[in-house]
């Protein structure tokens, strides 16, 4: 198991709310990733207690949910934190920059705590998963390495028909990597309620004269984000999907199918050396 070493919190606004939440983390020896929202019924981070994907990830149960779990739960499998406590004083997770990289430097500040002795995990898939829906397919195949490709295709001149490779060497652009979305929509999803909490800094939107809202931290940092969220998904398989021996191949998903297949994958893991 590998936890944060001491208590830390962090607060912020929601992306779709725009409601502030603050968030404590601690220290755990569970061997398991736990929320507990206003003091309600814990839940675990488990791609069964999914209970929404339409515009993030939603975790919860009957009587507490959180939401936008995503870009929290990409950086825990970024730092291989497997064992923690996660309370919240509201339901939306907040949203920070847009990214993981905010969360990823809190659990440094506080320390990860690795027993010198343990080994990583490794595991693979005991056969081929495939998900194939029209323009839409996420495919998991069992290799010696891990291999990670995302494709995607959207109406913007930079990330048409585009795809990216994981680059572990580079990974700091996965975890700094913002959310994104048409500007020509953000006033639609503001009068149905969502998108309350949407800035330039923390929104990469894509402008219809072929542009930018802000200037990218990275090539291609759209798709990038994309497989931000692949990452932080997968590991709701409640085994580290960067600690996989695996092709992972995404062309034009979301969240929804991350999570079908999560749940595909979830019976079908296998330890390997």
């Amino acid at each position: 198991m590998i936890t944060i070493k001491k208590e830390i919190s962090i607060s912020g606004n929601g992306l779709m709310k725009n409601k502030p939440c603050k968030v404590t983390f601690f220290p755990s020896k569970e061997g398991k990733i736990r929320y507990f929202v206003n003091g309600g019924e814990a839940f675990e981070a488990n791609a069964d207690n999914v209970i929404a994907t339409d515009h993030c990830v939603v975790l919860g149960n009957k009587k507490s949910k959180a939401m936008l779990t995503e870009h929290l739960t990409a950086a825990l499998a970024f730092c291989s934190i497997d064992s923690i406590d996660i309370c919240m004083d509201s339901e939306e997770v907040p949203i920070l920059d847009g990214s993981s990289k905010q969360w990823v430097e809190l659990f440094k500040q506080a320390g990860i705590e690795k027993h010198l002795f343990e080994k990583p995990q490794y595991y693979t898939v005991s056969e081929p998963i495939y998900y194939l829906n029209g323009k839409t397919s996420l495919v998991i195949l069992p290799d010696k390495e891990l291999f990670i490709s995302y494709a995607v295709n959207y109406d913007h001149p930079d990330v048409v028909q585009r795809f990216i490779n994981f680059n572990p060497k580079k990974q700091d652009e996965i975890i700094e990597a913002r959310t994104f979305g048409f500007y020509r929509d953000l006033k639609k999803f503001q009068m149905l309620g969502f998108a309350q909490g949407v800035t330039q800094e923390n929104t990469v939107g894509f402008m219809d004269d072929g542009t930018y809202s802000t200037e990218l931290r990275s090539e291609y940092e759209p798709v990038k984000h994309k497989m931000l969220d692949l990452i932080g998904d997968l590991y709701l398989t409640g085994v580290n999907p960067l600690n996989l021996k695996c092709q992972i191949l995404a062309k034009e998903a979301g969240h929804a199918v991350h999570i079908k297949v999560a749940k595909m994958m979830k019976d079908k893991l296998i330890r390997r050396d």
